[in-house]
């Protein structure tokens, strides 16, 4: 497992390579939702292990980069019908990352040390840049219903990805008969796991009922200024099928979304009714412009007595649908960019109700785990994830978006809700099991009672450095005795 003896190429032509790759790259994309076949994904990084094993830089580079095409393709299909374009651009652009960390990972046997963290790297990367990044089709999404997938709690999703490639790596040593090293592979993920189940847990303050009201509507449907009234009026009328007292109602994001064909004013009325009506706080989603360049997003608390006690404005934006990156040139080439960028929040993501500390996750923003840590860390007892995924075509978006919000309940002990105005709508308890889960398009009123919570993980306190160190370190150190040893090497052939 430590040696670095150089090892003879596993696979050196270009018809074992390319077929290999390729078959590495659709495993891993099989293991996320929407098939979630997650043992896959060991498999995936089996082949890969044997397509760097001996291979020389710039070949460990083009496997890799062909493994991640092949994986993120298929996997991101539904950013196609969004934006073409960008579909075509970013997949070959997350694949250079990938491909540079195999690169400046050793082909010896002592990759086996390394690459789990320089993998783990290149997911953080992609998440994190440029614009934000893009945290969907990730290895540990593919993991949430695996033994792995509780690890996150012990040190987030950077650790359930470094485990994906250590289990692959270990059947690859296997397939060489290389029984020790073998075992080491195994040996370290049970270890995970089983400090996964030792971890402390949060404990139970109170317990509330909760409602998520999912007005329904069709798919693939863009925002328009006819749907105002309708989608705030689905929402409206699947409220009032409660029978039943709750403690807290949901609303999805922007289902609030005042313009030209219903006022503010109006808006806000139909809004303080229904939470009198219901005699619960209403958490709302709305979405408006305030001037010629700026709409806000945001979510507030409307309590039964008609006031609006506390408000959280979104943080994290969507690139290319909620701001414009580089919007003077952009311009010049695209006339059919958002007219106005939504005004960016400053506030923590936590609602003070009167039944208890509320975090929030607007959207896309559930896709970033530091948003999640950020709420637990300001004193989040739940966390709701009002989404709007009524435009995005498939059902990639969505079935990804609650396997995320499975991730974050593990790595916070929280329950978390998302609630969506078409789907899907879904109760997770702190071990990520879907309590409840709408299908599309449907309209649904859920209702459940969860646990308010306190106490913070280890991943919510130290968040993804461990990991990020770790995975630096390697190819630092790859770098390091790569320089040492070559000049001792050719004094001393």
């Amino acid at each position: 497992m430590t040696t670095t003896t150089e090892q003879k190429p596993a696979i050196s032509s270009l018809s074992k390579t390319i077929p290999l790759a390729i078959a590495a790259g659709f495993a891993i994309a099989a293991s996320v939702p929407p098939w979630g076949w997650w043992p896959l994904a060991f498999v995936g990084f089996a082949l890969v292990d044997q397509l760097l094993k001996g291979a020389s830089a710039k070949a460990r580079f083009g496997r890799m980069w062909l493994v991640t095409i092949a994986w993120m393709y298929p996997a991101m299909l539904w950013m196609f019908d969004l934006t073409a374009p960008g579909y075509v651009a970013v997949v070959p652009f997350f694949g250079v990352y990938f491909g540079t960390v195999a690169a400046l990972t050793p082909s010896t046997t002592t990759r086996r040390l390394l690459l789990p963290g320089a993998i783990a790297l290149a997911e953080w990367a992609r998440w994190s840049w440029p614009f934000g990044g893009v945290p969907l089709a990730h290895i540990a999404l593919g993991q949430v219903n695996s033994p792995l997938g509780q690890t996150a709690r012990v040190l987030g999703p950077l650790l359930v990805v470094m485990l994906v490639v250590v289990v692959g790596q270990a059947l690859s040593s296997l397939a060489d008969k290389q029984w020790k090293a073998s075992g080491i592979g195994a040996a370290v993920c049970l270890a995970a796991i089983l400090a996964a189940y030792a971890h402390p847990r949060a404990t139970n303050i109170d317990e509330i009922d909760v409602a998520l009201a999912q007005g329904g509507g069709p798919q693939r449907t863009r925002a328009s200024a006819d749907q105002e009234p309708v989608v705030l009026a689905r929402h409206i009328e699947t409220t009032k099928q409660l029978d039943q007292p709750v403690d807290l109602i949901v609303w999805p994001e922007n289902v609030v979304n005042p313009g030209s064909l219903l006022n503010r004013q109006d808006a806000d009325q139909l809004v303080r009714d229904i939470a009198t009506a219901q005699d619960a706080p209403v958490l709302a989603g709305w979405f408006y412009a305030v001037s010629d360049t700026e709409t806000v997003n945001y979510h507030s608390v409307i309590n039964p007595d008609g006031t609006e006690t506390d408000r959280y404005d979104k943080v994290r934006l969507v690139p290319f649908g909620e701001f414009v990156p580089l919007r003077s040139i952009i311009e010049l080439v695209n006339d059919e960019i958002p007219g106005r960028d939504v005004r960016v929040g400053t506030v923590e993501p936590v609602l003070d109700t009167s039944v208890g500390k509320v975090g929030v996750a607007i959207s896309w923003e559930g896709y970033f785990e530091h948003r999640y840590r950020d709420a637990v860390n300001n004193g989040a007892e739940i966390i709701i994830n009002p989404t709007n995924g009524s435009s995005y075509w498939l059902t990639q978006v969505q079935t990804q978006q609650v396997a995320s919000n499975q991730l974050r309940a593990i790595e916070t002990d929280r329950w978390v809700m998302q609630v969506a105005p078409t789907g899907m709508s879904a109760f997770i308890d702190p071990d990520g099991n879907i309590i409840q889960r709408t299908g599309l398009e449907d309209r649904a009123l859920l209702i459940d009672t969860v646990s308010r919570r306190e106490g913070r993980t280890l991943a919510s306190i130290v968040g993804p450095w461990p990991i990020l160190i770790l995975g630096a370190a390697g190819i630092v150190w790859t770098a390091v005795s790569s320089s040492t040893i070559k000049p001792i090497r050719r004094r001393f052939p």
